[in-house]
């Protein structure tokens, strides 16, 4: 058996879903960002449902020092946990991969490969699938950095990868949630992308020869940052080269969204470089997103158990 931490902020849509999806381990721990919207009353209900579901509140600085924190704060009954966010699900079967591959110990963590599903299809082509995740893992060998808009694992060990999937609703809030999201997460990912053109490099190592799939992508994902037009070109090469034309109107609605996504950054990276004045008291620091203040009586963190 292995423990799973369900990260949330404002996830009112999607949590009793999540945590329904989640029950079948013995030991859920909701980890809330001090949500404004509904999400801790809901979770709180499921708890009740779910005398194995747990709802702690830790305020959030970036998504590799929360996940560190979780990791290294929050006691489990197991020393094997797996990590699901609010829009995602855990499916039986891959549970029960899971379960087989804590118990072999012949790794420290396992990769797993998201299913994204947008405007009530999954988009097989032009997400790159399988694109794996780290999210299984020993939670003593494994930690989290910050990285642009997101975060990247440091892994004390080897790792495998799995071959059961997990659906991913990236759109499940709407367009509007969606542009909002990714409005800030481009603030993140201009500041990464100037500090990568600045001393970073590409690993044409990692490129041409890499082991996995996650090594090949984030050096191509290095290389992308130094290419021109690079809204045109991630429009052309995920719906042309990728195949998203197959995935039909969905797919193409997708490809846009990212090639609007590409735009937003390299509009913040000019205005960093020109306006940084602006972006310093304007735009969310990198990793954070807008949490709702806490009084001078609140703690960084609250736990209740199954309330």
């Amino acid at each position: 058996m292995f423990s799973i931490f369900i990260l949330t902020h404002n996830e009112e849509l999607d949590i009793a879903a999540c945590i329904e999806s989640a029950a079948l381990s013995d030991d859920v721990i909701v980890v809330d960002s001090f949500s404004s919207d509904r999400t801790p009353e809901i979770a709180r209900d499921m708890a009740e449902r779910y005398p194995q579901v747990r709802f702690i509140q830790h305020a959030f600085v970036s998504h590799g020092q929360q996940r560190t924190w979780m990791l290294r704060n929050i006691p489990t009954r197991h020393h094997w946990s797996y990590i699901l966010e609010a829009d995602e699900r855990m499916t039986p079967a891959l549970f029960a991969e899971c379960e087989v591959a804590a118990q072999s110990g012949e790794h420290v963590g396992y990769y797993a490969a998201e299913r994204v599903m947008f405007m009530d299809k999954w988009i097989k082509h032009s997400t790159q699938y399988p694109r794996y995740q780290l999210r299984l893992l020993d939670k003593a060998h494994v930690w989290f950095d910050d990285y642009g808009h997101t975060e990247r694992e440091v892994v004390n060990g080897t790792h495998g990868f799995l071959q059961e999937t997990y659906p991913h609703y990236t759109c499940g809030k709407g367009f509007s949630r969606w542009i909002e999201k990714h409005n800030r997460y481009s603030t993140d990912e201009a500041k990464e992308t100037v500090k990568q053109l600045t001393d970073g490099k590409v690993s044409w190592r990692a490129l041409l020869m890499g082991k996995t799939e996650v090594e090949r992508r984030r050096a191509l994902k290095d290389l992308s940052l130094r290419i021109p037009g690079r809204p045109i070109v991630r429009f052309l090469y995920m719906y042309f080269i990728l195949g998203g034309i197959l995935d039909g109107r969905a797919g193409f609605t997708w490809c846009v969204l990212q090639a609007f996504y590409e735009y937003l950054i390299l509009l913040k990276v000019w205005e960093i470089r020109h306006y940084p004045e602006a972006t310093a008291t304007s735009l969310t620091l990198p990793g954070q997103t807008k949490e709702p203040e806490q009084t001078k009586d609140e703690s960084n963190t609250s736990i209740s158990n199954a309330v």
